[in-house]
């Protein structure tokens, strides 16, 4: 996919509704064992990057190094959406790991979007104090497709719609 088309559906509303939401991303990634892994996590969308942390030792760490191409998925069903319509962003990417010290400011905004604001006070003095280091796993996006199910819907659906019309 190139990158005009990457950047154009990133930015589309309902794709900054899902990046910017209180949904965790589930990552996907390959095991150190070759067993495909799907992980809930706080997420942080820079504009141009996908940004997640972790703990140093975290077995995704090791697994992401060895096969670094990941994917993420942001959705909401749709009984939980305000329309009633289901949404999901699929992304996928190459990721790159680093080791920092402290705790990264995108892994504290990531976790506010998912924490409760009452709660964050305690959370980040209590992960402050935890971590002296953390494994940032950045995704930069190569592929992403966005299902809103009003202007796009998947492909085999589409097609099964142009074969058979629409029953609406």
């Amino acid at each position: 996919m190139d990158i005009r088309t990457v950047t154009a559906t990133l930015a589309r509303p309902v794709a900054q509704e899902l990046l910017f939401s209180d949904i965790p991303a589930r990552l996907s990634y390959v095991g150190t064992d070759g067993d495909p892994r799907v992980v809930p996590t706080a997420f942080w969308w820079t504009g141009d990057t996908v940004v997640l942390a972790t703990v140093v030792k975290s077995a995704k760490v090791s697994a992401i190094r060895r096969h670094p191409r990941v994917a993420l998925c942001v959705d909401r069903p749709g009984l939980a959406s305000a329309s009633g319509i289901p949404r999901s962003l699929l992304i996928r990417g190459s990721a790159t790991v680093e080791i920092v010290d402290g705790v990264p400011e995108e892994y504290v905004a990531g976790s506010r979007k998912i924490t409760p604001a009452e709660a964050m006070p305690a959370w980040e003095e209590g992960v402050r104090a935890l971590y002296p280091q953390m494994a940032v796993i950045t995704v930069t996006p190569d592929h992403v497709v966005l299902h809103d199910f009003g202007t796009t819907i998947p492909k085999a659906v589409a097609d099964l719609v142009a074969a058979h019309g629409d029953p609406r």
